[in-house]
């Protein structure tokens, strides 16, 4: 029969915490978490947001939910979550037709509450002033 002292199996507790401790991973960006990263995206056609529950989720950290979420969370990241900041696209030409579409975006952004909502003459120009946030068709 095997003894094992009391000070033994508390020794081995704390080895096995320790080791626990320094297996779990860091945050990253600062100590936000991709779960406070989040916007639902919508585009309708026309000049009024989509009011429903239709639309696309975009998560960041890691980049998912969304078919470009590796390139919209990049732009989101540049631009401090700030749609409105993300730079036009150079050297796209789109066509003059009106075809308004409306972008809507609601979420968090590093803890930070997003609402967004702009209509564009059409989806060209929406796309090349907000990038791939909303390629979501």
């Amino acid at each position: 029969m095997t003894h094992i002292s009391w000070k033994a199996v508390r020794a081995g507790l704390l080895a096995a915490l320790v080791l626990l401790a320094c297996a779990a991973p860091a945050r990253a960006g600062g100590g936000h978490s991709g779960e406070d990263s989040w916007l639902m995206l919508t585009v309708t056609p026309g000049e009024t947001p989509s009011t429903g529950e239709n639309g696309t989720m975009l998560r960041c950290d890691p980049p998912r939910g969304h078919r470009h979420a590796t390139d919209a969370c990049a732009e989101l990241t540049a631009a401090d979550g700030r749609i409105a900041d993300i730079p036009p696209r150079e050297g796209v030409v789109c066509p003059m037709i009106y075809a308004p579409v409306t972008a809507h975006a609601d979420g968090m952004w590093r803890g930070r509450p997003i609402d967004y909502t702009e209509t564009f003459p059409n989806t060209c120009t929406m796309t090349a002033r907000t990038g791939s946030i909303f390629t979501i068709a």
